[in-house]
């Protein structure tokens, strides 16, 4: 009889959880997701993603923007946004070479890989017994909106990710509404790298910035000249006598002055007519929420006028 009663506590035990599986799952308790990323590659993992690894400053901002800033484990040599990354453990980055060492060292069960990443070496570090997430950059504000619900997906967390990027949405509409009475189209010269002042780089067609610039009622001098990064001739900017100047390039310490001091530069229309802007480059390369931000702020520089109220 007691073999008995033993058997019926476990019966009834075994009833009683049963009777508990229908109850919902923790939002962090861990599942198994299947997903392609922008490699068109399939990725099974666990997720949350508890121990994430960051190569790219724009995947770390990101993390940060979601509300994942604690799952993060490691992160690239540039990544400097926000502050507090910076305290977060170095895996390089620089000229293209990652520690492999200290990446497996962290234990991470998420690398998350970008588009500065090639993929040799997202299967170097698959070779290591690591899981790699590459994630593709936006062509637009869609798919931004769409990345960062990716990343908030991969760390759990879906519902910030969900209320940031209807937040943003948000904040373009208002924008298109206040560029909606605007009848011109300034010309644009966005200056990337004047490394060599005689042929400075530029953003041509195709980029997020030439999108940005158009979307905030502008006219890229840039998307006529070529595709990506182009190189451009003094005899093309003088030609095209731009009526805004933006300097982007935070490295060879260009400033209105120097700009203006090129030979010729200084009959251009931007320059004559004060102009010469400097302007945050983060908030046109790197495929975050602060995108948004660049929008705002060249709509403005752009349009004064439909933002007086």
């Amino acid at each position: 009889m007691k073999h008995i009663h033993i058997i019926l506590s476990f019966v009834m035990l075994a009833s009683a959880l049963s009777g508990c599986a229908a109850d919902p799952i923790p939002s962090m308790s861990v599942t198994t997701l299947t997903i392609t990323d922008g490699l068109n590659r399939t990725i099974t993992l666990d997720i949350p993603a508890q121990r994430i690894v960051s190569l790219a400053p724009s995947n770390t901002e990101l993390i940060y923007d979601v509300g994942a800033g604690s799952q993060l484990v490691g992160r690239d040599s540039f990544s400097n946004y926000p502050e507090e990354a910076n305290q977060i453990q170095e895996i390089g980055g620089s000229m293209g070479q990652y520690n492999y060492e200290a990446i497996t060292a962290l234990q991470p069960d998420l690398v998350l890989a970008a588009e500065i990443n090639t993929p040799e070496q997202v299967r170097s570090l698959e070779t290591l017994g690591l899981t790699v997430y590459y994630l593709a950059n936006p062509l637009d504000f869609d798919g931004l909106y769409e990345n960062i619900r990716i990343v908030g997906q991969l760390s759990g967390h879906e519902p910030e990710a969900e209320t940031l990027a209807g937040n943003l949405e948000a904040r373009v509409r208002e924008v298109q509404v206040d560029l909606a009475g605007a009848t011109t189209s300034p010309t644009v010269y966005y200056e990337l790298d004047a490394t060599d002042p005689a042929q400075p780089y530029t953003l041509g067609s195709g980029t997020f910035g030439d999108y940005l610039i158009s979307m905030a009622g502008g006219t890229n001098i840039g998307a006529t000249i070529g595709k990506g990064w182009v190189q451009v001739s003094s005899e093309q900017i003088l030609q095209s006598d731009p009526e805004l100047i933006l300097l982007g390039d935070v490295y060879s310490g260009v400033n209105p002055e120097s700009l203006a001091a090129r030979p010729g530069w200084d009959v251009l229309s931007a320059v004559r007519n004060g102009r010469v802007v400097p302007f945050n480059d983060d908030l046109m390369s790197r495929p975050t929420a602060r995108l948004v931000d660049g929008l705002e702020a060249l709509a403005l520089l752009l349009h004064p006028e439909g933002f007086q109220d």
